[in-house]
């Protein structure tokens, strides 16, 4: 696939849920696949509604084929039984989210993929192979993934697009059990769309939330060797926000390490970190990594267990840190993690057996102890530090930050074996 310039946005027929088949709108959503990662999570979405959008993104069954088949057999089922209807025309879609000091706009539609869209982490081959089975299975992408791009500030453009959407009345209100407000609303006028397309066409994007959908976008065209630029399969499911009027709040991920025992981890530091306990809670713990100079971690054993691993031992940075990356990137704790702590102090393998990522750090505090293992508690990355190694095509450790607020799943569904080429 050849690059453009810049970024198209093409309006789609979403598939939403009909109002009155399900118990509420709040009840049949989900957060996005890889947060919800407890067993437990996936349960209480099952059980809030029988329709939950979980089963179609996280579907469970004895084996990776038979749970792709049952997410397009879910999918089918719920279409022919009305559960799911599409739209009557194209649109682009206004997506709100608000919640205390949190207000977000964007714009939900489908991406070309032939655009300028920087990465800025690596991605897991398994994942994107179990995810693009799953979306080719079902012909649809489930979930939007979230983009971030810079307009100029004016006003003008897509953003007054956005803005003059929002005045009017909504397709669909709901809020869900975390206190954001959603609101989404349709854009079919020709002359808006063309104001959208004529400002986007300038733009480049950046992905905040969603490497594994949008390298999983790409694997299922590359799949698909006689699907021409115009089909449904050349672009992908995103929401689009203009951080210069939306700044987008970044988070770091947690690693959980399951197999490594807390006093091993900290016998093995000896030498190559300063290691410090930190009485207190959890609270306190993360207070005293955000005010650390240099690279930090607390290496957590447990609920009451917390040290404090910073001061690496320069020889070992330079050893074990690649040399021919920028400074920036040589600085972040996700490389000083992943190149010094997991590759060469802890040698873990890079496998999703033998590291999980969490976006909560309760949650991986808790499952490192509920499988006798450790948890590495993260500091966020800055969106500015992400943009500047993206733009220079310098990619970070995958899961280095968590962008947000991430879009609810199940609010605009995309298909595509009813889109023409």
């Amino acid at each position: 696939m050849t690059s453009s310039d810049g970024l198209r946005l093409l309006p789609f027929r979403g598939l939403r849920y009909a109002p009155d088949r399900v118990s509420s709108l709040t009840a049949v959503t989900s957060p996005p696949y890889d947060v919800v990662v407890r067993p437990d999570e996936v349960r209480e979405l099952e059980t809030s509604d029988p329709y939950n959008i979980v089963r179609l993104i996280l579907p469970h069954a004895p084996d990776p084929t038979t749970r792709h088949r049952q997410a397009a057999d879910t999918l089918r089922r719920w279409r022919e039984e009305g559960i799911l209807t599409p739209d009557p025309e194209p649109a682009l879609y206004v997506y709100e989210q608000r919640g205390g000091d949190v207000l977000q706009r964007g714009l939900i539609g489908a991406l070309r993929l032939d655009g300028p869209v920087l990465p800025h982490e690596g991605v897991i081959p398994e994942v994107v192979a179990d995810r693009a089975a799953l979306m080719g299975a079902a012909a649809a992408n489930f979930e939007p993934l979230l983009l971030s791009y810079r307009s100029d500030g004016t006003g003008n453009g897509a953003a007054a697009v956005i803005e003059r959407t929002a005045q009017h009345a909504p397709l669909l209100a709901t809020t869900t059990e975390d206190g954001i407000a959603h609101r989404l609303w349709a854009v079919t006028d020709p002359a808006e769309l063309a104001a959208v397309d004529a400002d986007l066409a300038h733009r480049q994007a950046l992905i905040a939330d969603g490497h594994h959908r949008w390298a999983t976008y790409r694997r299922l065209y590359e799949q698909r060797p006689d699907a021409g630029p115009d089909s449904p399969w050349a672009s992908g499911l995103v929401l689009l926000v203009d951080t210069a009027r939306y700044p987008l709040q970044v988070r770091a991920i947690h690693r959980v390490l399951p197999h490594l025992p807390p006093a091993k981890a900290l016998a093995d530091v000896a030498g190559a970190f300063r290691a410090r306990r930190l009485p207190g809670e959890l609270s306190a713990a993360l207070e005293a990594l955000e005010q650390t100079l240099g690279a930090a971690f607390v290496l957590a054993g447990g609920p009451d267990s917390f040290h404090l691993l910073d001061r690496p031992d320069p020889g070992l940075l330079d050893r074990a840190i690649r040399a021919d990356r920028p400074e920036a990137w040589r600085q972040l704790d996700a490389t000083v993690l992943h190149s010094v702590l997991l590759d060469e102090v802890w040698r873990i393998p890079d496998h999703p057996s033998d590291i999980g990522y969490l976006h909560h750090a309760e949650a991986a505090v808790a499952q490192a102890a509920r499988h006798g293992g450790s948890a590495v508690l993260m500091r966020a990355t800055s969106e500015e530090t992400v943009r500047q190694l993206a733009q220079q095509g310098v990619t970070m450790p995958r899961k280095s930050t968590s962008f947000g607020p991430k879009p609810a799943t199940g609010l605009v569904l995309r298909t595509l074996d009813d889109e023409r080429d």
